[in-house]
């Protein structure tokens, strides 16, 4: 693989990596996706950067868990949904003005809750099959 590919996949990996862990303090933006592409990206760009990242101590097991059993936590399914309905609410009620973005924004919370409530839950300290 040619290095300037493997660059750009690193590139990408780093970028969606910092997004992901954006993700895990702003609802709205989601951090499982962007881990899963990170892991993707650095699988083919940077051994070293993937196993760093699969062996990470809070990062490796959102990957795992959804990689392997498409599951989280009861404590990470409340924080992410009460954070995520917190957000979207003071969004939609104090910061947004137009009606149907407002709509907009709890069609996606509704979305994004359905998606939640339908993994599998996992114990807290269970590792993933």
């Amino acid at each position: 693989m040619n290095i300037v590919f493997r660059a750009a996949l690193v590139t990408v990996g780093l970028a969606s990596l910092v997004l992901g862990i954006i993700g895990i303090v702003l609802p709205i933006l989601p951090t499982t996706p962007f881990l899963l592409l990170s892991a993707a990206c650095f699988l083919r760009g940077s051994r070293r950067l993937y196993t760093w990242l699969m062996n990470h101590r809070h990062l490796g097991s959102f990957i795992r868990n959804y990689r392997d059993r498409r599951a989280l936590t009861a404590r990470s399914k409340v924080t992410a949904l009460l954070l995520l309905w917190l957000t979207i609410s003071y969004s939609a009620c104090v910061v947004v003005e137009h009606i149907a973005l407002r709509v907009s924004l709890f069609v996606i919370a509704l979305a994004v809750t359905i998606h939640i409530a339908t993994l599998g839950t996992m114990r807290a300290g269970e590792e993933p099959r």
